[in-house]
């Protein structure tokens, strides 16, 4: 499972970040039903395979920390059998996951809080807590036009677009990333998930901070939602990933490079909010 898992988190089988913790964390699972000789060796195997998920996509700083929390309460616990560090490890995950889904929860509704009622919104990429924000506000009485972008190469946010449209509330209307300054004009809000905010800077899927520049021109505000676990003062370094050239084009590169970033780097200053489990936040004051 947790070879599969890492695989899976790879190919970017799995989208939001959120989930991608909790399924990382769950595929160690399979380390509390194996058998090892000694505790050394049993931690030795928590910490390799923990790092194989964390490697399979550096850019994660949920999937990062999780993993480390996990890690981390476990070689810390003073165990004296392999059994009881097995122990220590299903309720570490079980921890992990509840305050993942805990936070999710948490920043959804005060994400939800901010949107009226009759709001037309723009979304990128597919995030689990934006969606779930939506909903939220749709639960309360809410009836939104959404535009969506495609979030190439993958288009993730041809997911997002059917998972909306599931809601007789909901408008929803599919574009093409490079046409949301056509119809920027017309939303009230932009809403995009965060990958994680080190410095001042939203690391968030690539189209992000196109989309962001082109609603501060239209005077419309851009809202980054997501767990407060994400604003990273220390101990982790972004990696952006470079995925396979094929997912743009599928014919040969006859005479020229395709680059094909996942992420892209957003200024705070084109922000309007961060709204995270703890509360909303002025994205001024995350500018270094």
């Amino acid at each position: 499972m947790i070879d599969e898992t890492a695989e899976e988190i790879a190919d970017m089988q799995t989208h939001s970040s959120s989930v991608v913790a909790v399924k990382a964390a769950r595929a160690l699972r399979e380390l509390i039903d194996r058998e090892f000789p000694t505790v050394d060796e049993y931690l030795r195997s928590l910490e390799r395979n923990s790092s194989a998920l964390r490697r399979a996509n550096p850019s994660h700083a949920s999937l990062h920390t999780t993993q480390r929390e996990i890690v981390e309460r476990v070689s810390g616990s003073d165990v004296d059998s392999v059994t009881e560090a097995q122990a220590v490890t299903a309720e570490a995950i079980e921890t992990v996951i509840e305050h993942v889904e805990t936070r999710k929860r948490q920043a959804a509704t005060e994400a939800a809080s901010v949107l009226e009622a009759t709001d037309c919104l723009l979304v990128h990429d597919y995030s689990t807590t934006v969606l779930s924000a939506i909903a939220r506000a749709v639960e309360d009485g809410a009836a939104f036009t959404v535009y969506v972008t495609e979030a190439r190469p993958r288009f993730l946010g041809r997911k997002m677009a059917r998972r909306l449209a599931g809601f007789e509330e909901i408008d929803t209307r599919l574009i093409v990333d490079s046409a949301s300054g056509e119809y920027l004009p017309d939303c009230d809000r932009v809403l995009v998930g965060m990958d994680c905010i080190v410095a001042g800077t939203l690391y968030n899927r690539v189209g992000t901070y196109t989309i962001a520049a082109t609603a501060s021109d239209c005077d419309v505000p851009v809202s980054a939602v997501g767990s407060a676990t994400k604003l990273i003062d220390d101990g982790f370094s972004f990696e952006n990933e470079h995925r396979v050239a094929s997912e743009v084009m599928r014919e040969p590169a006859d005479g020229f490079t395709i680059e094909n970033p996942s992420y892209d780097a957003t200024p705070a200053r084109l922000l309007d909010s961060v709204i995270t489990n703890k509360g909303i936040i002025d994205a001024e004051t995350l500018e270094p």
